[in-house]
């Protein structure tokens, strides 16, 4: 996402050995899990780690190719549905945008997540979701069986408060 305002934000991504890390645990993961990280994936996975913010689809496409070249929207869109799946990554659909999960390292499994969007420059921020057990409970009583929870909050994050 691009910031629309005047002041400054931190949307640091992993990078260097951190981000190297970050993607060897995660094919260590894959692996014990008994699923492959794909070249497709890992790429993806890449790119969500390093930007350290939402990202739509389409610049994932755009910048999948290391040598410039896009990719096919079924490779990404693949991967993507993939890591989601893995609890790697989350779609936050009032953005329609994609995030490397904050917990990627320890989350083994899809769990609640939860969002904090900034309506001002889109900073995203996932922060602990409700206790996934009693989310369950609730939707058994009512006959549901959850798959997936992800709680968006949209308002303006510190530093857009600051400046307004």
């Amino acid at each position: 996402m691009t910031s629309t305002c005047d002041h400054d934000h931190d949307h640091a991504g992993l990078h260097g050995a951190a981000l190297i890390r970050a993607l060897e645990g995660a094919e260590a993961r894959m692996t014990a899990a008994g699923e492959r990280m794909t070249p497709p994936r890992r790429r993806v996975l890449f790119l969500l780690l390093e930007t350290g913010e939402p990202v739509k689809a389409y610049d994932l496409i755009a910048r999948f190719g290391e040598d410039g070249q896009a990719a096919k929207p079924p490779t990404v869109y693949r991967a993507l549905e993939f890591l989601e799946r893995q609890g790697m990554a989350h779609r936050i659909a009032s953005i329609s945008a994609y995030v490397a999960c904050a917990g990627h390292e320890e989350n083994t499994a899809p769990h609640a997540a939860a969002f904090l969007i900034c309506d001002c420059c889109g900073a995203t921020r996932e922060i602990n979701g409700p206790d996934q057990g009693a989310m369950d409970a609730a939707a058994a009583a009512a006959g549901y069986a959850i798959a997936r929870t992800t709680i968006e909050a949209h308002g303006l994050c510190a530093a857009c408060r600051q400046a307004a």
